[in-house]
């Protein structure tokens, strides 16, 4: 297998090595045990396990609805990879496969994680034939892989509004030269094409797909309707979440009842984020 490169947490929450030796330090989560929920989606609250990939395509840096900026809530994995692993991903399947006894779920995530589909699709493919594990995986939508897709059951996609655009502005506040993804982010994030790949691939092998809309501005379902949604076929209502936009309690309480509205006008679903609720705006949970 070749080796994956995996964000600073890496596979998470874990409480025993790839050898199913116990190890020292404490989950993040702090329940001494394995696993944690899914905070979002469709499948939020159900038992899992997490794998971080490092790297992402984009740079999303938000802005809030009193003018603050927010950054992706996981700038480690894509503006500052730092704390990069690169394990060969049998390793990465032992640590699976030792954490996940009562836990049946596992979920896929980044950074954007098909940027290592190459690398991805052996540790997909033994997680689901060898431990029968179901599989999330977690992307932004502009990127597609079969190698990867044929052992997924979920595709949650997270299609970026243009609130999402590192502006100058946004780049002068975080002191960010416009380089890579940062120069390219508005030109990159929406891509339908790719998308639909998704949703046909989904109908056609009996597997699950979400859109899941980060959303920040009253006026976001608009640009979810007319940029989006009529440019792509057979989803269903229930396939499209709204998510608040904020990356602690305290700016999700900016967005969340107006995202609430937003979701009941048009029908479709909410989507919480219990994690943050849970354990804060920390890794590893």
């Amino acid at each position: 297998m070749s080796k994956l490169v995996l964000a600073n947490e890496g596979v998470f929450p874990v409480t025993n090595d790839r050898y199913g030796h116990p190890i020292t330090e404490s989950p993040a989560t702090n329940l001494g045990i394995p696993g944690t929920i899914q905070g979002e989606g469709k499948l939020a609250g159900v038992p899992s396990i997490f794998v971080r990939l490092a790297g992402c395509n984009l740079r999303c840096i938000w802005t809030l609805p009193d003018g603050s900026f927010c950054r992706c809530d996981t700038p480690y994995a894509s503006f500052e990879a730092e704390q990069e692993r690169q394990p060969e991903a049998g390793e990465v399947f032992d640590l699976v496969k030792q954490n996940t006894r009562s836990v049946k779920h596992v979920v896929i995530t980044g950074g954007e994680p098909l940027l290592q589909h190459k690398a991805l699709a052996p540790l997909c493919r033994r997680l689901k034939e060898e431990l029968n594990l179901h599989l999330t995986v977690e992307t932004n939508g502009t990127l597609f892989a079969e190698d990867v897709a044929q052992y997924i059951d979920l595709f949650s996609l997270s299609p970026k509004l243009s609130n999402s655009n590192p502006s100058p502005a946004k780049r002068e506040w975080y002191q960010l030269k416009p380089s890579g993804p940062l120069s390219y982010h508005a030109q990159k994030r929406r891509n339908t094409e790719v998308i639909q790949k998704f949703i046909d691939y989904s109908r056609k092998n009996k597997k699950d797909f979400q859109l899941k809309f980060v959303v920040g501005r009253h006026n976001d379902y608009v640009e979810i309707k007319n940029e989006f949604l009529a440019h792509l076929t057979h989803w269903r209502p229930d396939d499209i979440l709204l998510m608040p936009l904020g990356a602690t309690k305290e700016e999700l309480k900016t967005t969340s009842l107006m995202v609430l509205k937003m979701a009941i006008s048009n029908g479709w679903r909410y989507a919480p984020r219990l994690h943050i609720d849970l354990f804060g705006s920390k890794a590893g949970v």
